[in-house]
């Protein structure tokens, strides 16, 4: 009988709506703020380095949190996770744009990364519970890649627009709108569902002790622009850091609790290969939009709306990239697109770290913005496919997981790390030359590690056949697991387990 009514309580177009405007929006924040970055720094008083703090605050919390919000979600209720995880993410928008110092701005943007970690796995999971199979769920799921790329491309460019013509601080703001949307349609369009489980309580303190070890990480790295590697501040937040970050490791081994990664789960090659690769590539990518929005801003002097208007050639490549990947995902192994992708992406890089104080768009920018997109495009699909690929149908949730939470934290790793070498490179120089070697830098460091992530996937993933177009371009997404319902990929099923 409640299957009934919640059957019919269900509106699985309000549903997809809702979940459209979840993940656009989550995506959105995660490089929205870039082109602003110059006009906060004005704003509030930011440093050069504490800058960086707008992106890893949200980065940070958001990749560390991901699998806990996941679990939360199966335990006390996804529509009651979702609600939750948007007003937070609401009210913490809200008070960005209110923000009056650096570190109300830098709380605010944790407290975004917070609630898009519930809101993330939540939307997802209900995705799929209303639509579990056939065509429905192949255009659910495609609605749903499209918006995540849609947020991720178009950040930059709303971004430009709102901090030339509205101010910075409507890259906060803007969220609220559509937070409201989102919450007026999962009210009303999501049914409440079964009761929610009460099987094992989820691992908070390995969640804790994950984040605050990366969070010391970063924060000891970026300490370096004051402090020497060597010195005893840098040295003891990097041994911090380890600890916080073994004690993690032992409390996933021996935890009662649901452990947020079963750390068998890495002995297999495919999870590992796809989160070593897709790490390097997050650090990587967030760099380069940070160091390119103040390419075109600081050296070549563009306005704000104009740069976001300059990074389309990007976001096209991209959305170019995924297409060729699900052609090419019928003749070729998704290991072959990723390695490919790497190597594309990395020559991108490298062209970018070619940059002059006296360059243009068009000769510094345009071409490397293509070859480079055109590369990340053919990445995103089958690093998805090979990370859940040879994985128990009860994990591939947790797989899933572990992937976005790894590149979550790779760009707050890498950004950290190049941005750090970056300012050394620049060292006291404010003018146009010193800040554009500095940048130069940090791009071809960027090169470097996409390099490595391309031989990474040569050396470590295993030759496989080709995939079905669906998974080389991403939509074969896995469904979230509970303990009452084991998860399944769509066309799908491997029940090998590592």
């Amino acid at each position: 009988m409640f299957e009934k009514l919640r059957t019919e309580a269900v509106r699985p177009g309000l549903t997809l709506a809702a979940v459209a405007v979840v993940q656009f929006m989550v995506s959105l924040d995660l490089s929205v703020v870039n082109v602003g970055l110059p006009e906060i720094a004005a704003g509030l008083g930011f440093g050069t380095a504490g800058l960086t703090w707008v992106i890893h605050a949200y980065a940070l919390t958001f990749g560390g949190l991901l699998l806990l919000g996941g679990k939360a979600a199966d335990r006390y209720g996804r529509k009651r996770v979702l609600l939750l995880g948007l007003g937070l993410f609401g009210f913490a928008s809200l008070a960005g744009g209110l923000a009056q110092e650096p570190g109300h701005l830098v709380a605010a943007r944790a407290a975004q990364g917070i609630g898009a970690a519930a809101l993330a796995p939540a939307a997802l999971s209900l995705l799929a519970a209303t639509f579990p199979s056939g065509k429905e769920r192949v255009r659910a799921f495609g609605v749903w890649s499209a918006m995540n790329a849609a947020g991720g491309a178009l950040g930059v460019l709303i971004g430009g627009l709102l901090t030339e013509y509205a101010g910075w601080r409507w890259v906060m703001f803007v969220n609220v709108p559509m937070v409201a949307c989102a919450l007026a349609m999962a009210w009303r369009g999501i049914a409440a569902g079964p009761p929610p489980v009460r099987g094992g309580r989820p691992d908070v303190a390995g969640a804790v002790l994950a984040t605050a070890g990366m969070t010391l990480l970063v924060f000891g790295v970026i300490r370096t622009d004051q402090y020497a590697w060597t010195s005893p501040v840098t040295l003891a937040s990097l041994a911090a850091a380890a600890a916080l970050l073994a004690a993690f490791v032992q409390v996933e081994r021996t935890t009662t609790r649901e452990p947020l990664v079963r750390l068998g789960l890495l002995a297999n090659r495919s999870v590992v290969g796809a989160n070593a690769f897709i790490l390097l590539v997050g650090a990587a990518m967030a760099s380069a939009f940070y160091f390119v929005s103040l390419y075109l801003q600081r050296v070549l002097e563009n306005g704000p709306a104009l740069t976001g208007v300059m990074f389309l050639p990007f976001a096209l490549g991209v959305v170019a990239g995924s297409v060729l990947a699900i052609r090419l995902g019928y003749r070729l192994a998704p290991r072959t697109l990723l390695i490919t992708g790497g190597f594309l992406t990395a020559a991108g890089f490298a062209w970018f770290g070619l940059i002059s104080p006296d360059g243009a768009f068009l000769t510094d920018v345009l071409g490397p913005s293509v070859l480079a997109g055109v590369g990340f495009g053919l990445c995103l699909g089958p690093v998805t496919s090979i990370a859940t690929s040879g994985v128990a149908p009860e994990e591939t949730g947790t797989a899933s997981g572990l992937l976005n939470s790894a590149r979550q934290i790779g760009a707050s790793l890498g950004l950290a790390a190049l941005g750090t070498a970056a300012h050394h490179r620049t060292g006291d120089g404010a003018g146009p030359a010193a800040l554009n070697d500095g940048y130069a830098l940090g791009l071809t460091l960027g090169a470097a590690l996409l390099l490595a992530a391309a031989v990474i996937a040569l050396t470590i993933l295993r030759r496989s056949g080709p995939t079905a177009a669906g998974q080389a371009g991403g939509l074969d997404e896995p469904v979230p697991a509970t303990p009452s319902r084991p998860a399944a990929r769509a066309g799908s099923e491997r029940r090998t387990t590592p």
